[in-house]
C-alpha cells in the first residue's frame, strides 16, 4: 500500500521559490533523504510525535530540503540523521504504557471483590424496592379493575333502566292518544 518517496531532483534557479534546499553538502544525494511523514514510519512513531520533536528539541535532524507550495510543504531531512535522533529519544524515555502498579495485586483484587460486593447489594436491595412497588402497581390495578368492572354494571343498569321508562312512557301516551280519538 505505502508507496516509495523519492524527493524531487533539483529545481531550475526560477523554480527556487517553491523548492529550496537548506543544506547544500546533501545536493545530489537525494537518496540519503526522507520525508518526516516517511520518517516517522521508518522509525515507528506517529506523525505527531515528529512534529513535537521537531518543535521542542534543538537538536533534531535540521530540514534539507523543502517542496511543495506555501501552503502544503514536504519536508525532507537526512534518514540516518532522524532515526539516530530517534534513538536518542528513546533511551532517554523509556516507553509509556501500563504503569506498574504501586500496590500488591492482592490488595487490588480484594478492594475490587470488595467493590462489587457492595454493587450487588446496592442492585439486590433496588430489585426488592422495585418488586414491592410493582406488587403494589399490580395490586391498585386490580383493585382498579374491579372498581371499572361495578361502575360499568351500574351504568348498564341506568341505561336499562332509562330504556325501560322510555317504552312505559311511551306504552301510555300511545294508549291514551286511542281512547282520546273518536
Amino acid at each position: 500500500m505505502h508507496q516509495e518517496v523519492h524527493p524531487p531532483r533539483v529545481p531550475a534557479r526560477s523554480q527556487r521559490r517553491r523548492c529550496g534546499l537548506a543544506r547544500p553538502e546533501y545536493q545530489g544525494r537525494h537518496g540519503e533523504l526522507v520525508t518526516l511523514a516517511d520518517g516517522a514510519r521508518l522509525v515507528g512513531v506517529s506523525k505527531s510525535a515528529i512534529s513535537n520533536w521537531q518543535k521542542r528539541h534543538a537538536n533534531f535532524p535540521r530540514l534539507v530540503l523543502l517542496t511543495g507550495s506555501l501552503h502544503k510543504r514536504t519536508k525532507w531531512v537526512v534518514a540516518t540523521e532522524l532515526v539516530d535522533f530517534a534513538r536518542l529519544q528513546r533511551a532517554r524515555k523509556p516507553k509509556t504504557g501500563r504503569k506498574s502498579p504501586q500496590r500488591p495485586g492482592a490488595q487490588i483484587a480484594a478492594e475490587k471483590a470488595a467493590h462489587y460486593e457492595e454493587v450487588v447489594r446496592t442492585l439486590t436491595e433496588r430489585e426488592k424496592r422495585q418488586a414491592q412497588a410493582l406488587a403494589r402497581t399490580r395490586a391498585a390495578k386490580r383493585a382498579a379493575g374491579e372498581r371499572l368492572a361495578e361502575a360499568r354494571a351500574r351504568l348498564t343498569a341506568e341505561i336499562d333502566a332509562v330504556a325501560r321508562l322510555g317504552t312505559q312512557k311511551d306504552h301510555r301516551t300511545t294508549t291514551t292518544e286511542k281512547e282520546h280519538r273518536p
